[in-house]
């Protein structure tokens, strides 16, 4: 069943109308779950970034979500509201879904993986007032996972993701403040990277950057590089070297208690 993310939302444009869509697994115990944000330059979702990750998440035993928020020509912070009340969304309904509300990570792909930078390191930003008894729950997830994520918007950037975000000419302030480089915290969540050393879209150096940041500030992680291939891979089931990040991020998210 998809859940609306909004009360007294407005159907009339389904485009507009943001979305949870869960994929839940039964267990006797309550466990994690992650959220999914597909990728798209903040234009459009990608499909192939959504339900094929959630339906490999189910297979590991995970219960997954998929967050279809919204993109242009909504700005920020309408994506960042959107995915905050997606986490307290999980958590507020965590014990009807048997999920543990403590282990609620969020996984981005490109422009997913910038929106879910936004969330890790934003979570004391406001995207929005308090609505209902969701909004008491809070929007810090506990772990993310990046794919070929958009970090920054100074420094080797995706043009079309930053446009489509913060309009055809941002003040060079709203662009430093959505560079997540410049955002990592003690409160950023422990967190698992992979790029492609040549991703001709969206530059490595984007993970390099906030791998850089996570070390800074002693948050752990673990990072991939892959030597070879293009951008937007999703799962990249055809690709024997970069597919093997779903294996890697298995590992890692055992580790974490998943």
């Amino acid at each position: 069943m998809t859940h609306l993310l909004w009360p007294n939302t407005n159907l009339e444009n389904i485009e507009d109308v943001p979305t949870l869509i869960p994929y839940l697994v039964e267990h006797s115990v309550s466990r994690g779950a992650i959220i999914i944000c597909p990728g798209g330059s903040y234009q459009r979702r990608a499909n192939h970034e959504g339900e094929p990750v959630a339906k490999w998440l189910n297979k590991l035993g995970i219960s997954a979500f998929v967050l279809n928020y919204r993109v242009a020509p909504y700005k920020h912070p309408v994506p960042l509201a959107d995915i905050q009340r997606a986490i307290r969304f999980v958590r507020f309904y965590s014990k009807e879904w048997n999920l543990d509300k403590q282990k609620i990570a969020i996984l981005g792909f490109s422009a997913g993986g910038h929106l879910v930078a936004s969330a890790s390191t934003l979570s004391s930003f406001h995207a929005y007032p308090p609505i209902d008894k969701i909004d008491q729950e809070s929007s810090r997830p506990n772990f993310a996972i990046l794919c070929y994520p958009v970090i920054s918007f100074l420094k080797h950037f995706h043009e079309g993701s930053l446009h489509n975000l913060l309009g055809e000419n941002p003040t060079d302030e709203l662009r430093a403040q959505l560079s997540h480089e410049l955002n990592v915290s003690p409160h950023t969540p422990p967190t698992f990277l992979w790029h492609t050393a040549d991703d001709g879209t969206v530059p490595v150096e984007n993970s390099l950057l906030y791998a850089a940041a996570l070390s800074k500030w002693n948050i752990p992680y673990e990072m991939h590089i892959f030597p070879n291939g293009r951008h937007g891979l999703g799962l990249a089931e055809k690709d024997e070297i970069v597919g093997q990040w779903k294996n890697l991020c298995e590992n890692w998210l055992f580790r974490q208690g998943f």
